[in-house]
């Protein structure tokens, strides 16, 4: 069990670590890669194995990174901060990081403060509103804020068939106010003006269904930390293994789960891409299945290990600082991208052009070999600031260093 200290996990720091880092690479990709405006990467029909795993490993980050918010919440509950602050907590730090999906964040992914564009409503958004709703759930008892969870996660693939048309312009219809409040739930990449067509655009990347249910099955299973290491580590393999074999059987099966069905490809490889090719707008529950499960098994095999190295201190250093390297490292990818385009004469002017006004440009981008150095290069050089602000967090006591 956890002691009633300000200790954190180390298993859980380093998992974390290690899907902030991937995500950098998949943040990377998005500013430098040449192929950004052709294909889905994911897509068998076009992609190459190299590529298409480059884009997938990325699939682990957002759910990981949503899963353990909650985990994180039940161990500052196992820490001895009662449901009433908890839920406190919950709240000012939901809004907060509203706030900063619609200021910090939109800055760094475009470099231009368009009032038109209110933002992409990404994972921070999505992070924030289940913290506001989490801060409800948890004054239930935990078996209800786990089914809670589990039946969204399970259920709502019912709903894909129910669509509505987006707005895609000032000519274009204004939907209803029911019609929004569904993108916001559970139809991604629908633009929307927020009140008529003359207010600021939105658009919903990660709907609220089901992450909240992601969130709060996270909550759950942060009661596995009350347990000694041996039951907890053997519930850990039971848990990752029964949700990763699921995986493989519906996906197989491929009835329910997921509205993007596999199909036979050009040989087997690429087969094999398309019983991957899962969907994450909004996540599937095969989705879901197929990263989780394998993260929970990670965190097994960090338990298991007797000591951590110079690479998991390295790691686990970002995942003690999530927030903070989530910030940053939008910056640091689309500053990279702009001084490479810049140094070897290419077009700059599309990474610092708003949404709004955005066409595809050609001559842009470079290969993947360079999209890996410019990833490389970009978490090297936010390590000593995370390491830096980790070395704070862990000395002082400061209220608003929760907040970052």
């Amino acid at each position: 069990m956890i002691p009633e200290t300000k200790q954190r996990v180390d298993s859980i720091d380093l998992l974390r670590g290690i899907v902030m880092v991937i995500m950098m690479l998949d943040h990377t990709r998005d500013f430098v890669h040449n192929a950004i405006f052709q294909f889905d990467p994911t897509d068998p029909a076009y992609t190459n194995v190299a590529l298409f795993f480059t884009r997938w490993i990325t699939h682990f980050c957002a759910p990981v990174f949503v899963f353990l918010a909650g985990t994180g919440a039940y161990l500052q509950f196992l820490r001895g901060k009662g449901k009433r602050d908890l839920s406190k907590f919950l709240v000012t730090r939901g809004l907060w990081l509203i706030f900063l999906e619609l200021t910090v964040v939109k800055f760094g992914v475009f470099f231009n403060f368009d009032y038109r564009f209110l933002g992409f409503l990404q994972v921070i958004w999505v992070i924030g509103v289940s913290m506001i709703v989490l801060a409800a759930l948890i004054h239930l008892p935990l078996k209800v804020t786990a089914a809670f969870g589990l039946l969204m996660i399970a259920l709502h693939n019912l709903l894909d068939g129910v669509r509505f048309e987006g707005w895609h312009g000032p000519e274009s219809p204004v939907p209803s106010y029911l019609h929004k409040l569904w993108f916001l739930l559970h139809q991604a990449f629908q633009p929307f003006p927020i009140l008529h067509f003359l207010s600021p655009v939105v658009v919903v990347v990660y709907p609220l269904i089901p992450w909240i249910g992601v969130m709060a099955v996270g909550y759950a299973f942060g009661a596995l930390y009350k347990l000694d290491f041996q039951r907890r580590r053997r519930l850990l393999l039971q848990i990752g293994g029964v949700a990763t074999a699921l995986f493989v059987v519906l996906r197989a099966i491929d009835v329910y789960g997921d509205p993007n069905k596999w199909s036979q490809q050009k040989n087997i490889v690429y087969t094999g891409l398309s019983f991957l090719n899962t969907t994450k707008y909004p996540p599937s529950l095969l989705f879901l299945l197929m990263t989780l499960g394998p993260a929970i098994l990670a965190l097994a095999f960090f338990e298991s290990l007797s000591h951590y190295g110079r690479i998991a201190q390295f790691f686990i250093t970002f995942g003690r600082v999530p927030l903070f390297f989530y910030l940053l490292q939008w910056y640091a990818a689309h500053s990279i991208a702009i001084l490479l385009h810049f140094a070897f004469g290419k077009p700059v002017y599309w990474l610092m052009r708003s949404p709004v006004d955005f066409a595809p440009v050609q001559g842009v981008g470079f290969n993947l070999a360079v999209v890996y150095l410019a990833w490389i290069a970009g978490v090297l050089l936010l390590y000593p600031l995370c390491k830096w602000f980790a070395g704070v967090k862990q000395r002082r006591r400061d209220w608003w260093l929760s907040y970052l």
